[in-house]
């Protein structure tokens, strides 16, 4: 047995988590433990409700005006949806990296990372240059971008407009770090940097990312959950739920069986 195990920290946890838009009940009693400094990835057939999931870490699904959420979702032990939550505050705690790269296009690379920051009223000029080198370099940009700081952000590449984005999330010092498909909309080559920087990443953050490429999941995770129709089918050790699934369902998805 690995003892290792024993000292994890639980980061997230889902309790008996409902989550729908109107009358359309997307997530049925969701019941999942996420850990603290582990990469979890969540797959499943498209409108499973993986993003509908992690959206409701944050409370972003709320933003959703028909959209509503039932269950505890607690992040150390605090339940995100109690009253006293405040909503800002939350995603400053718990970023979110989107499936299409969106940084601000009239703002420079220097202002799209520190947009959160000033958001937030965080930010101090006195340190506002070394809180943007040091999220670049987090990010694996710095070198790409250092000399073109005033240059719009949405003059960069696809990958690095991710990275950029990645580098903003970072700026506000989250706990966890939500990617929602990251890598969807980029070509092999960026994928690959994004891969490698989430390697480095989980050593400080708690990452939990969608995923529909599942060779994804596998290299990048060390926990994946499986969601079918709004179920939570499986979630266990990623090389266990690649190599020897308990439910004939995760095993017919992973082999291209549907979806």
């Amino acid at each position: 047995m690995d003892s290792s195990k024993d000292t994890r920290t639980i980061k997230f946890r889902a309790e008996d988590l409902v989550a729908g838009f109107g009358k359309n009940e997307v997530l049925h009693n969701i019941n999942m433990a996420i850990e603290e400094n582990v990469v979890t990835a969540i797959i499943g057939p498209s409108g499973c409700g993986k993003s509908t999931f992690i959206r409701c870490l944050n409370r972003m699904h709320e933003t959703v005006p028909i959209a509503y959420q039932n269950g505890r979702v607690l992040l150390d032990n605090q339940n995100v949806f109690d009253a006293d939550v405040d909503p800002v505050l939350l995603r400053r705690r718990v970023g979110m990296v989107f499936q299409k790269p969106n940084p601000f296009p009239t703002m420079s690379i220097r202002d799209n990372v520190l947009s959160g920051l000033r958001l937030t009223g965080r930010l101090k000029r006195a340190t506002a240059t070394e809180v943007v080198e040091q999220s670049l370099v987090q990010a694996a940009l710095w070198d790409e971008v250092k000399d073109r700081l005033d240059e719009p952000g949405i003059g960069l590449s696809g990958g690095q407009q991710q990275r950029l984005c990645i580098a903003r999330s970072l700026a506000v010092q989250p706990d966890v770090l939500l990617m929602d498909e990251p890598c969807s909309a980029l070509d092999p080559v960026a994928t690959a940097r994004i891969e490698d920087l989430i390697h480095e990443l989980k050593e400080k953050y708690t990452i939990v990312i969608v995923t529909h490429n599942m060779q994804q999941a596998a290299r990048v995770s060390g926990m994946t959950a499986f969601l079918l129709q709004g179920h939570l089918v499986e979630f266990t050790l990623t090389d266990e739920l690649f190599t020897t699934p308990k439910d004939s369902r995760t095993e017919d998805y992973i082999t291209g069986k549907f979806g």
